[in-house]
């Protein structure tokens, strides 16, 4: 059994949980709804008129069997969202009509069934850029209490069975500075904790190991390890370190053989968003792994993100994780 297919075993035996899926008129969210209720990975809404269920189920040929579907616009709370929703963006001039319009948008309707206890997680993006989910997400669910910065895990995993990995922050934060990659760090160590159920080990990346280099670029990865450290001084975290002095074991006793983390590490911390969105995708494609993801990180309660590109199963895979993360 893969790590992946043990994931979904886990969240299937351990996890009781109410998932929404906006972009009820995609046949790939149709396909996916009919799989994670058959399987009993999460009890699953998926939102949209009669008509585009009934198409969006046609084209995936499936029936709904064990899903349940509500129409935003003749949803009984449909009301209360709209005064709930007028209450929070008050102070940005937000009007009753205005804000009727914008629960017609399912993917702002599913974040308030999140907000609203009525689901346990949300999971949009197959339609929408993350842009718009993101919107949703901060406008609505919030981040949640001491976080400062919203941030994402990429789950990838190996097609030979090796151990998990966690890349992050691969699609929110385009240039963090220090102190936004330490949070990032310790939010992606207590993800990858919670849906592994191991310990993390954490390497901030860089194209420096323990000083080999001299750039602004370096110190910032630097001076995000020593703000990680201090707030965490039992995590098992270190940088700044190569990719290969992270991953490798015998190139990380060479290069860094002191460190606890060098040549184990599980949890990779890119120092921007361009060398991570461009990792994972290497990784992905030359190297064959399932991307998983990403997982939105720093919410009040679970939401996350799709690519557009996404199939029924990279739905299904992201539904039993974040399963096991709202539990």
């Amino acid at each position: 059994m893969t790590p992946l297919e043990r994931l979904r075993v886990r969240a299937i035996e351990d996890t009781d949980v109410h998932v929404v899926l906006p972009e009820g008129k995609d046949p790939r969210i149709a396909a996916a709804a009919v799989r994670i209720a058959k399987e009993n990975i999460a009890r699953v809404t998926i939102l949209g008129s009669e008509e585009q269920l009934l198409s969006a189920a046609s084209e995936a040929g499936v029936f709904l069997d064990g899903v349940e579907q509500v129409d935003p616009e003749q949803d009984p709370d449909f009301e209360a969202y709209v005064t709930e929703y007028v209450e929070l963006r008050k102070k940005k001039g937000m009007t009753p009509e205005r804000a009727r319009e914008i629960m017609n948008d399912p993917t702002f309707f599913g974040a308030m069934m999140l907000r609203m206890n009525r689901a346990d997680v949300c999971i949009s993006g197959a339609l929408n850029p993350t842009a718009h989910v993101l919107r949703a997400g901060l406008q609505i669910v919030k981040t949640a209490p001491g976080v400062t910065v919203m941030s994402s895990d990429m789950l990838m995993f190996s097609p030979d069975k090796r151990p998990p990995l966690s890349f992050a922050d691969c699609a929110v934060n385009p240039n963090p500075d220090a102190q936004q990659l330490a949070e990032i760090a310790l939010t992606t160590a207590k993800t990858h904790q919670a849906i592994f159920n191991e310990e993390p080990h954490v390497a901030l990346l860089s194209f420096s190991t323990m000083g080999s280099a001299c750039h602004e670029l370096v110190d910032k990865v630097k001076k995000a390890y020593q703000i990680a450290h201090k707030a965490q001084p039992g995590l098992k975290i270190d940088g700044e370190m190569q990719a290969d002095a992270a991953i490798v074991e015998n190139v990380g006793k060479q290069k860094a053989p002191d460190s606890l983390v060098a040549g184990k590490a599980n949890v990779l911390i890119f120092p921007d968003l361009n060398a991570g969105n461009i990792g994972y995708k290497l990784v992905q494609r030359f190297a064959g792994y399932e991307a998983v993801g990403p997982i939105l990180q720093g919410m009040n309660k679970p939401i996350h993100d799709l690519s557009r590109g996404c199939s029924a199963e990279d739905i299904v895979n992201l539904t039993a994780v974040a399963a096991l993360q709202a539990k």
